[in-house]
């Protein structure tokens, strides 16, 4: 569909810079998930589990790696099948999939969302190029001016408010920590978890959190609610202010969007502006989960 994409644009350029982009963060995940879960599980002491990495809650069929690809694949795609239990990888090998989806489905496109967040993504690296070289921003021949970086803009921060926000009710209230299964960070985890699956439109989840109960059904269908409706309007927006302005010839001035250097501007603006969004969550939950494993604390 990305090739599809640059046909309808008339460039495949274009298409294969995004295909590019999507391809480094989804082998980036792969990698990332598949070193931390070949670590041992710091809960387990077995030595079955100190040679095969961290098994627990993975199939013996499947083993390590491919567990840790299909957590990969299921929130960069918008699956939410699952393999293996994601509640039971290690901190960071549960972060992998956390992040891939509050990246914002823009590793190769959601179900029902497509190469949106992807393209909003590319209109933000543009200006944000043209910002540090002074070069015109510029998208497929049409000017990136004021309105559109405020929709653009508005489309990044529904995603972070929906999430972070409900998230802090849940953990605020004895409603949502009564589900919980673990205590501390990683209890946090799984809110987060939670909140983020029903946003990013996903359906897996860390299943020690009990969601079956009125306070998390009602908060995870609002969020549902949120993440596909209030995305969508800004996008349509965004859409109709571009399609109403005249296509510019591309001149000296002019930010080319094709080739590697776009594609590596792509792939740091989608991590700046996605997952530092999330980082002060994220260093309460896995991260610092990680560390106090690291020193014989797990929860």
């Amino acid at each position: 569909l990305t090739h599809t994409y640059g046909k309808m644009t008339g460039d495949t350029k274009q298409g294969w810079v995004l295909f590019a982009a999507m391809s480094v963060l989804f082998l980036g995940g792969v990698a990332a998930s598949y070193a931390a879960e070949s670590q041992p599980n710091p809960a387990l002491a077995s030595a079955q589990v100190v040679q095969d990495g961290n098994l627990e809650g993975k199939e013996a069929r499947f083993g390590v790696a491919a567990s840790a690809l299909f957590a990969t694949v299921t929130t960069d795609a918008s699956c939410g099948a699952v393999n293996a239990m994601h509640d039971s990888f290690t901190a960071l090998g549960g972060l992998v999939p956390l992040v891939n989806m509050q990246l914002g489905e823009v590793i190769f496109g959601g179900v029902g969302a497509g190469l949106y967040g992807i393209l909003v993504m590319a209109v933000l690296a543009v200006f944000i190029a043209g910002l540090m070289v002074g070069r015109t921003p510029e998208f497929l021949g049409k000017k990136i001016e004021a309105r559109e970086m405020k929709l653009a803009m508005l489309y990044v921060l529904v995603f972070p408010l929906a999430i972070l926000g409900l998230s802090a009710v849940g953990v605020v209230l004895p409603q949502g920590t009564s589900s919980l299964n673990n205590a501390g960070p990683h209890g946090l985890s799984e809110i987060l978890y939670a909140f983020t699956s029903g946003v990013a439109n996903n359906g897996s989840a860390f299943a020690g959190l009990n969601a079956n109960t009125p306070f998390w059904n009602v908060s995870l269908g609002m969020s549902m609610l949120a993440g596909r409706f209030l995305m969508m309007v800004p996008v349509l927006a965004l859409a109709g202010s571009l399609v109403g302005k005249k296509v510019v010839a591309p001149g000296p001035g002019t930010f080319p969007t094709e080739g590697v250097l776009f594609t590596g501007l792509l792939v740091s603006v989608v991590l700046i502006v996605g997952a530092l969004t999330f980082f002060p969550a994220l260093s309460l939950g896995p991260i610092v989960e990680h560390f106090l494993g690291a020193a014989g604390k797990v929860y």
